[in-house]
């Protein structure tokens, strides 16, 4: 095999993108195990807030209803409840940081079960332009960050061109927590987290919603077409009482692998920095 340094980097990014982010080492890790004790000590911390809750005269969860109640971690429950459970601690949610603290105690979904974060946001959250993508990647679940790793640093490029950078936007994901191997996130799973991302953005309330890639886009805009079908035209995303214009375009780790893409990339670029100005005009008018 070639020694070469860039050879060698071309192939730790190789298995970077495909999820092996731990060498190996001299004495096998026991991943079974691992899983076990973290299960162990998320069951300890739900007793002791259970504890706390009885000992102040607050409900304990068997009293609570149905919809509301947080689900053991040992438990496999329909993905239909889970669904509704997210929705119900969305709905509850009355500011950005209420959602955060929602979504961390959610249990609702195992992938949070094989995750090291819970990755929320970055950037401004009174920015205008918020920024979807698909979920955290081995550097993001490290960082607890959406967008750091070698997909993030394309995204700061993309925005450099734009006249942008991360203080001037808001930067979230549909999965706030890592697949693991970095695959792609299943139906189930997606619908199970999207409750917290619809409501994300109704209390980020962006005027203008950029989603990169397949599972935000159809997700969000409820549709099974492909993102080489939507991206560079302008769809619009629900958002409680707001229609917020959103336009699709390709996720920049498909970019990564596909560099031919990028110049329809760049047109969506264009274009969402044109949307971006006519927002920012029609508003200094309206002022």
């Amino acid at each position: 095999m070639s020694t070469e340094p860039v050879r060698l980097e071309e192939l730790l990014a190789w298995y970077a993108d495909a999820g092996v982010d731990v060498p190996l080492r001299d004495e096998p890790v026991n991943r079974f195990a691992e899983h076990e004790a973290k299960l162990k000590s998320i069951e300890k911390s739900r007793q002791a807030a259970t504890r706390r809750q009885t000992s102040s005269a607050i409900p304990s969860p068997a009293d609570r209803p149905p919809n509301l109640g947080v689900p053991s971690p040992q438990l496999a429950i329909p993905n239909t409840q889970a669904v509704e459970d997210a929705m119900a601690l969305a709905a509850q949610a009355s500011s950005l940081e209420e959602l955060r603290e929602a979504m961390l105690g959610f249990e609702g979904c195992n992938l949070k079960f094989g995750a090291r974060s819970t990755v929320f946001a970055d950037g401004s959250p009174l920015a205008r332009l918020m920024i979807v993508g698909e979920g955290p990647g081995a550097d993001e679940d490290a960082q607890g960050l959406p967008f750091v790793g070698r997909s993030g640093q394309l995204l700061d490029k993309m925005l450099a061109a734009i006249g942008l950078d991360r203080t001037k936007v808001y930067i979230s994901n549909i999965i706030p927590w890592r697949p693991p191997g970095n695959r792609k996130p299943t139906p189930a799973e997606t619908d199970i987290c999207l409750p917290f991302i619809r409501r994300h953005i109704e209390l980020a309330a962006p005027d203008t919603l950029l989603l990169l890639g397949n599972t935000p886009s159809q997700a969000l805009l409820e549709t099974s077409d492909g993102i080489t079908r939507l991206r560079g035209a302008w769809k619009e995303v629900e958002a409680g009482e707001r229609t917020i214009p959103a336009l699709p375009s390709f996720h920049p780790a498909f970019l990564l692998r596909q560099p031919a893409q990028k110049r329809y990339a760049w047109r969506d670029l264009l274009n969402l920095s044109r949307r971006l100005q006519e927002t920012a005009d029609t508003q200094t008018k309206q002022t």
